[in-house]
């Protein structure tokens, strides 16, 4: 089986995002690239260094500049007769991608893979990843996005891909890029984060939040993540929600700070490989996850933990 992945970038360097998919591909059968953007020449070579890549296809055009799905999913659709499946990042991006390239191929996707069981089996979280269920497609074509959390990553190095350049039907005039507000942080980004310190609605407001929580995170070097509830109760922005509805991470250290544990927030960070829990109810499901549980005030307890680091 061949297999095609796309690369998510941002023109100049090449997200961690893709590496998990490559591993994902590999179990399938020979793994190509695709480069889509403009000026992104660079992260075709970076791409090309990539560990078990055979080959890297730049699409180097202005209408690929910023990702848009009307435009990408074309390009990638008309690349399908030489592969048989073509994997994404289960990242915001991917999934705006991956559903198109198979509307137009006419088959149907296969999202958030865990594992690759066969050549067309997999499996997949359902319910909100309280029940895992085996999937097998019968499509002469497969469409798959990939949880990164459940696969290694690729070696970003070792690899000597060869280039090679290849083109689409460029700008199909049906979306066009207005801007884009992006937060500027000093912190990892929450999906390569090693450690994630998160709060919950009991931290009350925004300036509450920042008090208890930044100041940890700070200390750890770690990244901010929060509930639903924090999120739509306005205490910080919603690039930083964990969940379901969120971003899914898998920490090597998960830290949940006055968060219950609600069935949606589980869904995005039960993978991580420690998960610490402060919670003032012994009866919160967040301790059902937790390897290291703490009953107790996050106010008194906070403080605590920081005067001990």
């Amino acid at each position: 089986m061949k297999t095609l992945v796309w690369v998510e970038h941002d023109n100049s360097e090449m997200k961690d995002a893709t590496l998990s998919v490559v591993t994902a591909a590999s179990k399938l059968g020979d793994v190509d690239l695709l480069v889509a953007g403009s000026g992104c020449a660079g992260v075709a070579d970076q791409a090309a260094k990539v560990a078990g890549v055979g080959a890297v296809h730049l699409a180097d055009d202005a209408a690929y500049a910023n990702a848009l799905a009307e435009n990408v999913a074309p390009l990638i659709a008309g690349l399908m007769d030489g592969f048989d499946a073509v994997l994404f990042p289960a990242t915001t991006t991917g999934k705006n991608i991956a559903p198109r390239v198979a509307a137009l191929l006419d088959v149907m996707q296969i999202s958030d893979i865990l594992s690759v069981e066969g050549e067309k089996t997999f499996t997949r979280p359902i319910y909100a990843g309280n029940a895992i269920a085996t999937v097998e497609s019968s499509d002469s074509k497969l469409v798959i996005t990939v949880r990164g959390t459940a696969f290694d990553k690729a070696a970003p190095e070792g690899g000597s891909a060869s280039v090679s350049a290849v083109s689409g039907s460029g700008d199909a005039g049906l979306s066009s890029f207005v801007g884009a507000e992006i937060a500027e942080s000093e912190r990892p980004e929450l999906t390569s984060a090693k450690i994630i310190v998160s709060g919950g609605r009991a931290l009350k407001d925004s300036e509450t939040f920042e008090q208890y929580i930044t100041p940890l995170a700070d200390k750890l070097g770690a990244g901010i993540g929060a509930s639903r509830a924090a999120v739509d109760a306005g205490y910080v922005p919603n690039d930083y929600q964990v969940g379901q509805t969120g971003k899914i991470v898998a920490p090597e250290v998960y830290i949940a700070i006055g968060i219950s544990g609600a069935i949606q927030h589980l869904a995005g960070m039960k993978d991580s490989k420690t998960i610490i829990a402060i919670n003032k109810d012994e009866d919160a499901p967040i301790f059902q996850v937790a390897d290291i549980g703490l009953v107790g005030d996050l106010y008194k307890v906070v403080p605590e933990l920081m005067e001990k680091l």
